[in-house]
């Protein structure tokens, strides 16, 4: 087995898990699963889960380990917690938003947050967008934060030229 990261996210799913990491491995770079658990016989007056079926999910998102486990509906995913992915170009904006949002809940897309279909929220972050709005004092980063709240999606160029007047 591989070694483990020593603080990993652990993802809680109705029953989802396999399909959810499989999901993420396939949008993601440098990504896998390494490891799937399977509920055994004991605990089962708790988690009242099938024996075989499958408890625990570790897998890679370019690097970064993540747990995903099937807890059942007990607890959903909320704001209160997302996950940042940090882009290079509108480019690769376009390719997670359109990949992580496919089948999630646009009525859930502002400011660059999105939910994907298991209901994670994931905020896609343009890192040259970070640098035009990181001066609250300036007159052309305020106005590249608004034109940036406005939208649901990141546009780079739409940031630029709001900072640039």
């Amino acid at each position: 087995m591989a070694r483990r990261s020593r603080i990993a996210p652990c993802l809680w799913f109705a029953g989802e898990a396999l399909d959810a990491a499989k999901f993420y491995v396939r949008i993601f770079p440098k990504s896998r699963i390494l490891e799937v658990m399977k509920y055994g016989k004991a605990g089962r007056e708790q988690h009242r889960q099938k024996p075989g079926t499958v408890l625990m999910v570790e897998f890679k998102l370019n690097g970064q380990t993540f747990t995903a486990l099937n807890g059942g509906p007990i607890f959903k995913f909320n704001e209160a917690i997302s996950l940042q992915v940090f882009c290079e170009d509108q480019k690769e904006v376009d390719y997670y938003w359109n990949k992580l949002g496919a089948g999630g809940d646009p009525a859930a897309q502002v400011c660059g947050w999105l939910k994907d279909k298991y209901g994670l929220s994931w905020q896609i972050v343009p890192e040259k967008q970070l640098k035009l709005i990181g001066n609250p004092k300036s007159a052309k980063s305020q106005r590249a934060f608004a034109e940036m709240m406005r939208r649901k999606k990141p546009d780079l160029a739409a940031v630029q030229r709001a900072y640039d007047g």
